[in-house]
């Protein structure tokens, strides 16, 4: 058992009489026998990592497709990530290994497949059968590059187009190449002296499967009769073609071209376009061509039975158009719709009630994929209205900056939060259903509720009720309204603290029982807020001004400053009194010109009408002093119970009783230290007279409180030591490296050695790894906590460990966290007699009653970025220590409850994944996960209760995973079904007339043509066959490591592939069994079957 030396815990205090160390020592041997009574149940078996699901929007998407009959929608990215959504709730992440681009992405309708075509010239098969989609083959073209790919509905033969302009078969249930190759110069006019480029287009004529129709970029498409292996037409035009799409009667198609036009050809009529159209282009006077404009990057022509039909394309403006939005140009007969996007076009896709491309299409929807949404436009009603999209895909809407997790939150939370969110919606969506509507929902195995809240460049808020694996926003907070907004750049003078987004969310403190939250933003701005259902009209936005200074000043200075007198508690209030409606400031400058006491933003000075939900209880600014503007704020935390919130920076740390409005305390962070500081800090040079803030009074030199255990460290003025280590600055020492506040914790605990019961204090930890503890004594509840101060003051108490202090948490005697005190909610805009019930209210505390026993410990735990210590109070004994990670940094670590136990989980800059029991910090899990590639993961990652942690993995995308052993187990069920059987419909009704005159679609035996006795063998070197790791003979987990079904074997397998359950196993037992069986009967009836009966 190793003892913690504590230099001189209390101030003032120079010897430490015999009977107190005795009583320390006894306490010391107590806290070890009791130590080892704790019964730790958490097991290095209940830990295992993986990852659950990936919500937000796909980034960078580069692919798009939709299966009709299913009703699923793919996404594929240019990371190679992919993306499948089913019905809202039923959302699926894949990605292939190589990281490559998703160029383009075919469904085999209603068959549960996918063919993915990618930048590094791979094909690969997916499997969709199974919970979780694996790679049954892959197929790498080693001579050409992939350009175009076309599936034809009800095919196993997939077509894919090249660079070098030649097209190849692939046999989709093999993954196998045919020998039948339609070659570029075979295609093209023979006389044709220049190469007509890349394949962009490749479709099988509606009507008749045995004609294909290329198109090539330089502008010439081929009508290839594939049965003859020639061409039947060729069309040629003078501009690049983008994209070709077909009329279902296999009559007519239409090709866009890169100058802004469209051109339609009669099949049979290929010497000049039937009609060329230019939809964006100004038609000029005397029959001249229309002004060239932008490129037409795709077309879709879709026909109805009731009208005419619908030319649907992407691209095309005019070019004079500069800084107009991206379009989707929608042509219904007459009339042209132009519906302007918030981003750049990817790729979009009509959505028809058919899957049959030889009857009329009936369009019903657009999908339309943009760089950084998706939307849905619905063709059935007027003014195209769009679908409002159920998928969490706006997290992004503007940048995260921070985010929290809460597992196991107070059942009214959500319903509380949904029900003044859904004041916000908007209005004027399509009144249809969602039609991207398949796959089913999985099992919920869980019964808790799950809260992600994300703070956002731009100053907002968003809750997220993140239960069930399942992602959906709740309610939206814009913090950003409570200050004047700059109207030009020569208007904000105070905001060059940062260069952009003022705004910022930095740090969120949320107390889910009470409901209180407080932010940090980055322009050194918290604002406190507190939940209510009623609409309230603020008439002036409460405020508070915070000098919070690096450089303090000397007693002993050549002005010989008179320290200022502190208010006694009957007057503590008024000099720190709320700022009045004009929210002056002391000054905008100090005598030498530099600008000082000003806040970075202004807060709005006329009325704010507050909509029901979070509203506005308190804005505190730090101010510029003396030309220097304020450190951001780097650790935050609220009490409910106490009425208080605290914040810290490089500077020092100060705390405000929100109810009365009033800071109880600024200090720098040395003055914490009082005479006890261990790095004997010396001042850089005499200071000037320091001027108090706005009528803010501080904690200062000289501070006298009634009783003995309050007293200040810094009311010993006479001691040489002390005024000589009292200054917060040294030269060598820059802002950078100053000793900055990084963990605050209130609790209710022992925050002395000497101390017989629990009290309320504060414990802070500082980015040089000291812990200090600021006692708090509280005036009794109701009317008196609103009249009489709040007293603080610190106790002297210093531990010390190694690295940036993290996070502290408390367990009790039995090793059970002990949460800090909280008020329960309650509306606070009530009537008169409400609020005398209220002012007999007492807060609600969990933490232990001030009446225990000595004997009653507890136990600090405090993690750094290097180690983790548990110390026994009041003894202040250090029983456990755990050295994290010597060559790394811990980035998060959190104090977290599982499986009815308590233990402690980091996350380290080298990628590792730990997690310690408590309170013997014995190692439980170590996975090496995810490097630190970027500091939006370090500032995203948090773990929560219940074996759950979060971070954000792109810049659009929230990457939930699970280090408990049961929720890994569990997540099979829990997980949603892509494949559902659903009957595809009928084909078309050809007629009778067209039955007898063959006038209908016509089919092709390609098997006959395409197989291996017709065609011969593909050459071997052209491509290579690479079997998926989603074969039935090696399934193994994708990323996270759970597989489901395979090839509509439902096999269950654990995480890691490697157990089967039990029922398998029998089966497989009794297969096995049932062979062998069968092989002795079949050799016995060999051996008996030449002979006579009588032979036996």
């Amino acid at each position: 058992m190793r003892k913690f030396n504590i230099r001189k815990v209390l101030d003032g205090l120079t010897a430490v009489s015999a009977v107190a160390s005795a009583s320390s020592a006894a306490q010391q041997q107590q806290a070890g026998n009791r130590e080892t009574e704790i019964q730790e149940t958490l097991q290095s078996e209940h830990f295992q990592l993986c990852k659950t699901v990936r919500h937000g929007f796909p980034y960078q998407p580069s692919a798009l497709a939709f299966d009709p009959v299913q009703k699923i929608l793919a996404i594929g990215t240019q990371t190679g990530a992919l993306r499948l959504f089913g019905r809202p709730g039923v959302e699926c992440y894949c990605q292939h290994d190589s990281g490559a681009a998703v160029i383009q992405l075919q469904f085999l309708i209603n068959e549960g497949a996918l063919v993915s075509a990618l930048a590094d010239d791979t094909l690969h098969l997916w499997n969709l059968r199974q919970k979780r989609p694996a790679i049954l083959h892959s197929l790498k073209f080693n001579r050409e590059r992939i350009t175009f790919c076309h599936l034809p509905f009800q095919s196993k033969w997939l077509y894919v187009g090249t660079e070098r302009g030649n097209i190849h078969i692939v046999n989709v249930e093999s993954f196998t190449l045919s020998g039948y190759v339609i070659m570029w110069n075979k295609a093209i006019e023979l006389s044709s002296k220049s190469h007509p480029g890349p394949v962009v287009h490749i479709s099988d004529n509606p009507m008749d499967e045995g004609k294909l129709l290329i198109g090539f970029e330089s502008g010439t498409v081929v009508l290839w009769d594939l049965k003859s292996k020639k061409a039947d037409y060729r069309y040629t035009h003078d501009e690049a073609i983008h994209s070709v799409a077909w009329h279902h009667e296999g009559k007519q198609f239409i090709c866009s071209h890169s100058d802004g036009t469209l051109t339609i050809w009669n099949v049979k009529s290929p010497t000049k376009p039937f009609q060329t159209i230019t939809p964006h282009g100004k038609q000029l006077k005397d029959g001249k061509k229309p002004e060239p404009c932008k490129p037409i990057l795709k077309v879709e022509y879709k026909t109805t039975r009731a009208g005419e039909p619908f030319i649907i394309l992407s691209g095309g403006l005019s070019y004079d158009t500069v800084g107009r939005r991206p379009c989707l140009t929608v042509m219904h007969g007459k009339s042209t719709a132009v519906l302007e996007m918030d981003y750049s076009i990817v790729d979009f896709l009509t959505l028809c009630e058919t899957p049959y491309p030889n009857d009329f299409q009936e369009p019903y929807a657009v999908v339309v994929l943009l760089e950084k949404d998706l939307v849905l436009i619905d063709l059935a009603q007027n003014g195209y209205p769009i679908f409002e999209n159920p998928y969490p895909l706006t997290i992004h809407e503007s940048p995260v900056t921070c985010c929290e997790y809460f597992a196991d939150c107070p059942v009214d939370l959500i319903p509380a939060l949904y029900s003044v969110g859904a004041r916000q919606k908007r209005q004027g969506y399509s009144k249809k259903e969602w039609p991207i509507s398949g796959g089913n929902w999985g099992v919920i195995t869980q019964s808790y509720s799950e809260i992600i809240i994300t703070g956002h460049a731009d100053g907002s808020i968003k809750f997220w009720d993140a239960s069930a694996i399942t992602l959906q926003v709740l309610y939206k907070l814009k913090t950003a309204k409570v200050f004047e907004k700059s109207r030009n750049k020569d208007d904000r003078p105070n905001t060059d603290i940062v260069d952009e987004d003022p705004y910022a969310i930095q740090i969120i403190s949320w107390c889910p029982e009470s409901r209180m939250l407080c932010i940090a933003g980055v322009s050194a701005h918290v604002i406190i807020y507190r939940f209510s259902k009623q609409e309230v009209t603020t008439e002036v936005i409460p405020m508070l001004e915070v000098r919070l200074l690096y450089e303090i000043n000397d007693v002993e200075t050549p002005d010989g400053e008179q320290v200022p007198p502190v208010p006694t508690p009957g007057t503590g209030s008024n000099p720190q009194s709320i700022v009045p409606q004009s929210h002056p400031s002391t000054s905008s400058s100090s005598s030498d010109g530099l600008r000082d006491n000003v806040p970075c933003l202004k807060v709005k000075n006329s009325p704010l009408k507050q909509s029901p939900g979070y509203q506005i209880e308190l804005v505190i600014q730090l101010v510029w002093v003396s030309g220097e503007p304020p450190q951001q704020i780097t650790s935050l935390a609220i009490n409910s119970a106490y009425g208080l919130v605290v914040f810290g920076n490089c500077n020092g740390i100060a705390m405000v009783d929100y109810l009365q409005k009033t800071v109880l305390l600024n200090l720098g962070t040395i003055e914490l230290y009082g005479s006890n500081d261990p790095y004997r800090r010396e001042p850089r040079s005499p200071r000037k007279t320091r001027q108090p803030s706005g009528g803010l009074c501080d904690i200062n030199e000289g501070t006298v409180v009634p009783e003995d255990r309050c007293k200040s460290p810094t009311s010993d003025v006479k001691d040489n030591s002390f005024s000589r280590s009292r200054s917060s600055s040294v030269t060598s020492i820059d802002k950078e490296s100053r000793e900055a506040i990084s963990a605050l914790h209130f609790c209710e605990t022992f925050t002395r050695k000497a101390d017989t019961s629990p009290s309320p204090c504060l414990w802070v930890g500082t980015t040089l790894g000291t812990v200090l503890v600021i006692v708090l004594n509280l005036p009794p509840g109701g009317e008196q906590r609103l009249l009489q101060p709040v007293i603080v003051s610190p106790s002297g108490t210093i531990l010390r460990l190694k690295g940036a202090i993290l996070r502290m948490a408390f367990l009790d005697t039995t090793g059970s966290l002990v949460p800090p005190a909280h008020e329960t909610w309650r509306e606070h805009h009530e009537d008169k007699d409400e609020k005398e019930k209220a002012k007999k209210r007492r807060p609600v505390s969990v933490s232990p009653s001030s009446s225990q026993e000595i004997s009653e410990n507890q136990y600090a735990v405090i993690c750094s970025e290097k180690q983790a210590k548990v110390i026994s109070l009041p003894s202040q004994n250090c029983i456990y220590k755990q050295n994290i990670t010597e060559t790394s940094f811990v980035l998060r670590g959190d104090i977290v409850s599982l499986n009815n136990s308590i233990c402690l989980a980091c996350f380290c800059a080298n990628g590792h994944i730990m997690t310690f029991s408590l309170p013997s910090l014995r190692p439980l899990l170590d996975v090496y996960y995810l490097p630190l590639t970027n500091m939006r993961i370090a500032r995203t990652f948090c773990f929560t209760d219940n074996g759950q942690a979060l971070y954000l993995v792109s810049p659009t995308e929230i990457q939930r995973l699970t280090y408990s052993q049961e929720t890994c187990e569990n997540l099979q069920e829990m997980l949603g079904e892509l494949f559902t059987l659903v009957e595809t419909p009928e084909a078309p009704n050809r007629g009778f007339f067209k039955g007898l005159f063959g006038g209908g679609a016509q089919s092709l035996d390609r098997e006959e043509l395409f197989g291996e006795s017709a065609s011969g063998k593909a050459s071997r070197s052209l491509a290579q066959h690479i079997p998926g790791p989603g074969g039935i003979e090696g399934v193994k987990g994708a990323a996270s490591g759970v597989v489901g079904e395979l090839a509509r074997a439902r096999l269950a397998l654990d995480e890691r592939g490697q157990k089967l359950g039990e029922l398998e196993e029998k089966t497989a037992a009794m297969l096995y069994s049932a062979d062998s069986f069968s092989k002795h009967a079949h050799e016995m009836m060999l051996k008996y079957k030449d002979k006579k009966w009588y032979q036996f």
